[in-house]
């Protein structure tokens, strides 16, 4: 269950009985899929980057992909979409807010 409040959901390659999900990018196909999906709708050349609302990443050595709350407000289908394949891969998905790095600096 995704939490209304949170503005993040963290789809993790690690299965409901803890198995690495495969193939190994999955997180980059399908942050790929969702490129087009941006503020702004797709524009020239969008495809060949990713989305800021689905952005595929490395946590903790675990494949996830980020999906901002933003995705769910520009393009409905689009949200499912993620939140299906979550779903139907039995993939782990956390509500969370991801932080921006600190500089080394102001630590």
């Amino acid at each position: 269950m995704v939490s209304p409040s949170s503005q993040e959901v963290f789809i993790q390659g690690i299965t409901h009985d803890g198995k690495t999900f495969r193939p190994s990018d999955w997180a980059e196909r399908l942050a790929g899929v969702m490129s087009q999906f941006r503020p702004g709708g797709a524009q020239p050349g969008s495809h060949l980057s990713y989305s800021p609302w689905c952005i595929p990443t490395t946590l903790n050595g675990v494949k996830c992909v980020v999906v901002h709350r933003d995705l769910r407000d520009f393009e409905p289908m689009a949200w499912d979409f993620v939140l299906n394949f979550a779903r139907d891969n039995h993939l782990q998905v956390a509500d969370a807010c991801l932080l921006p790095d600190t500089p080394p600096s102001k630590r």
